[in-house]
């Protein structure tokens, strides 16, 4: 079944189901849902958590026998299966297929995923995946509905600002749900709970981080080491959120494979780049950046994006920004092993 991110908090009251497929490149939503989930599970007894991260040299058997295998210390578990590229593969599109046709009792599946193609929204795998259960796609917010995330968030913080406020808090978090939520934060923090004039959040909030993160970006296309080096310091040193650069650093990587995709399919630049939203100064970036990174490149970046992501919440050992300057470094063809 498929269901609209708003729609997740009303559907797990109703009840959960045994299977939960949530995609997109929007990590906080991504994330706040996966969360919203496993509460949900939580609550209703499944207190045993297997993890598993969908990496290099996976097996996907591993899925089977997690599924068969009991635990002794829950009768019920949460399978939480990390699939960073949005995509199985033909081994794990079979896999998937075959565990929703024969769903183990007491189990259910939470598989947290990159954006999913157009082409594979009609897929076997996906369809099994929406027959079995709940299907979710979370797409960047944009116009009035960024707008009423905003006021939302804010509310929940005991927040409130007229709509000239929310919008330039809207331009200039241009569209990155983690640093409106830093912000926000920032705003309650400064002013506490109540009414907040345009002054106050002019006053507060700053472009200064997105900023840098986009010229980290440059950076990490151009192949710039001592950039990378010097503007990935700045942010750490001035307190950006390790998730706001992670977020900025695999949707590079995501945008990258995307255009690489439709170049092989035989598409013309001009248009792959048009429909990527790659403008005039920053097709030779991108063009330097295509042709310097192989598609083994692009997927060990997000395999890193992968193990960032864990030590970001915790669920690894190592310094998440030692990953993350190695996923830049990574970016600009220069090996660095990160902590493991």
């Amino acid at each position: 079944m498929r269901f609209k991110p708003e729609q997740l908090s009303a559907a797990l009251k109703k009840g959960l189901m045994p299977v939960y497929f949530i995609s997109g490149d929007e990590p906080l939503q991504l994330g706040e849902m996966a969360d919203a989930v496993r509460k949900a599970a939580r609550t209703a007894g499944f207190e045993n958590r297997e993890i598993i991260s969908v990496e290099t040299g996976f097996e996907w058997n591993q899925l089977a026998f997690s599924a068969d295998s009991l635990s002794i210390f829950a009768d019920k578990k949460i399978i939480d299966l990390r699939l960073p590229t949005g995509t199985p593969g033909t081994d794990g599109a079979k896999a998937l297929t075959a565990y929703c046709q024969r769903l183990p009792e007491d189990t259910l599946l939470l598989i947290t995923a990159g954006k999913v193609a157009s082409g594979a929204l009609k897929s076997r795998w996906l369809e099994a995946l929406d027959k079995a259960g709940a299907v979710i796609q979370v797409w960047p917010l944009e116009g009035q509905d960024l707008i009423r995330w905003l006021q939302q968030r804010m509310q929940q913080r005991g927040l409130s600002a007229e709509t000239d406020g929310l919008r330039l808090l809207a331009s200039r978090i241009e569209g990155n749900l983690l640093a409106a939520a830093q912000e926000i934060e920032k705003l309650y923090v400064l002013y506490g709970t109540g009414s907040l004039s345009q002054k106050q959040i002019f006053d507060v909030v700053a472009d200064s981080s997105r900023y840098d993160v986009f010229k980290l970006m440059d950076s990490v296309l151009s192949a710039g080491v001592n950039r990378i080096i010097k503007i990935l310091s700045g942010l750490r040193a001035e307190g950006i959120a390790a998730p706001v650069v992670l977020w900025a650093l695999t949707r590079e990587a995501r945008s990258l494979i995307k255009i690489k995709l439709a170049l092989v399919g035989g598409q013309p630049r001009d248009l792959v780049f048009k429909n990527n939203q790659i403008w005039d100064k920053r097709k030779q970036l991108v063009s330097n950046a295509l042709h310097r990174l192989s598609d083994s490149d692009l997927t060990g970046i997000l395999v890193l994006s992968a193990q960032a992501d864990r030590q970001i919440k915790g669920q690894q050992p190592g310094d998440a920004w030692e990953t993350l300057r190695a996923i830049c470094l990574m970016f600009a063809s220069t090996q660095v092993m990160a902590d493991r």
